[in-house]
């Protein structure tokens, strides 16, 4: 079973960018479709990003055109480049994954995935 450490959040001001990493130990993520989250105070955890075995990425309106996800294959390691942050963008961050032998869309839904990380903040204010 893979294991995932996220890591890159922190403080930014609004307009600033971070770069999320996911990295896996383990079986190799190429394998998998990698998937991020977010969950703010009070709120569900609702999808960002993510990214299938051809990677390809998928997002939301909320996220598109700023986010970037991308892949590493030898570093086996997935990416969020995250810009024009928003201080509604504030929330834990999580990476998720889960194994496939096809080459799907990457799901949207945390029910589909079935390996987490422990998530790291993302705090955007002045």
């Amino acid at each position: 079973q893979v294991q995932l450490v996220e890591s890159g959040g922190g403080l930014v001001q609004p307009g600033g960018s971070l770069r999320l990493s996911c990295a896996a130990s383990g079986p190799t993520l190429s394998n998998y479709i990698v998937a991020w989250f977010r969950q703010a105070p009070g709120k569900e955890r609702e999808f960002v990003a993510g990214i299938n075995r051809k990677h390809t990425a998928r997002y939301p309106d909320s996220t598109q055109g700023r986010f970037t996800i991308s892949r590493d294959s030898a570093k086996n390691t997935v990416y969020l480049q995250m810009d024009s942050l928003h201080p509604e963008d504030t929330a834990v961050y999580y990476c998720a994954a889960k194994s496939t032998r096809y080459y799907e869309s990457a799901y949207s839904l945390q029910s589909q995935y079935d390996t987490w990380g422990q998530g790291t903040q993302v705090t955007v204010s002045s």
